[in-house]
């Protein structure tokens, strides 16, 4: 048995994560695939380069009409909830916010802010640090990252909400993620072990991603990350089998509105 994490955004009618998950369309609810889930990571949120917390983002991510209906409703069939900040590091946007620390302090007391008054805890999901940078960069970099992240937690931490970081994975393009300090950090990591380009996700690069994940950070403080558009009802059950082999805390589907009828059948027979 193990945790499951749901992220919950933005679909259309028929990629919507509220039926998918509840089983009938907004607002009616039923058990639906609740079993499975544990939590939903609500994927309504990103930054901008001063620190401030958005609502809407470049790429998509929003907060939808009915919002506190969706943290209402999870809280009825007792599923944890975080808030995802989302945000990629177009034309260095990231870098340019993690090195200034007025942003950052912006950034940690806002986001603050929003998770206490309506979540568990903070997904952070800032996506695309480090792809070709000198090796002193990359110091810079992670370094930045790394404050950024510390600063997070210790605010979060106080008001009793933990963090969760979903990262890259090691043997990714993407070197910006100090793995060995963001472990002790944050309250675990989601490695996003994808986009390696075949399809199903090749089961050597998973295995790879997590061999060198744990090579820094404790398998209870690890997830993984698997997503479907990539997988199928069989290769869901490998990928499953991997997290469950290296006794990891569970594994975070991208995402719910996208997890077909044979998938959560497949998944009903491995984790519960």
């Amino acid at each position: 048995e193990m945790a499951v994490i749901g992220f919950y955004a933005l679909g259309d009618s028929a990629t919507s994560s509220w039926t998918n998950l509840f089983g009938q369309p907004f607002p009616e609810h039923a058990a639906g695939n609740t079993d499975i889930v544990d939590e939903i990571a609500a994927g309504w949120y990103a930054i901008d380069e001063a620190g401030n917390l958005l609502t809407r983002s470049r790429t998509g991510w929003q907060l939808p009409e009915g919002w506190d209906s969706v943290l209402a409703t999870a809280e009825q069939y007792e599923l944890g909830t975080e808030m995802v900040v989302h945000e990629v590091n177009w034309d260095g946007m990231l870098d340019k916010l993690l090195a200034d620390e007025a942003a950052v302090a912006q950034m940690v007391h806002q986001i603050t802010l929003e998770a206490v008054q309506y979540y568990s805890g903070v997904n952070l999901d800032l996506e695309g640090l480090g792809l070709n940078a000198a090796a002193d960069q990359l110091m810079q970099i992670q370094g930045n990252f790394t404050k950024m992240a510390t600063l997070l937690a210790e605010s979060l931490h106080d008001e009793g909400l933990g963090l969760t970081l979903t990262l890259h994975a090691p043997n990714s393009a993407y070197k910006g993620y100090d793995y060995k300090a963001l472990g002790q950090v944050a309250d675990r990591i989601i490695i996003m072990a994808y986009d390696y380009g075949p399809k199903p996700e090749p089961t050597t690069s998973v295995v790879q991603a997590v061999e060198q994940a744990l090579q820094h950070v404790a398998p209870e403080k690890l997830v993984l990350g698997i997503s479907l558009p990539s997988e199928n009802p069989a290769s869901i059950l490998t990928k499953v089998g991997i997290a469950k082999r290296y006794r990891l805390q569970g594994i975070a589907l991208w995402r719910l509105g996208l997890v077909q009828e044979e998938v959560w059948q497949a998944l009903r027979t491995t984790i519960k």
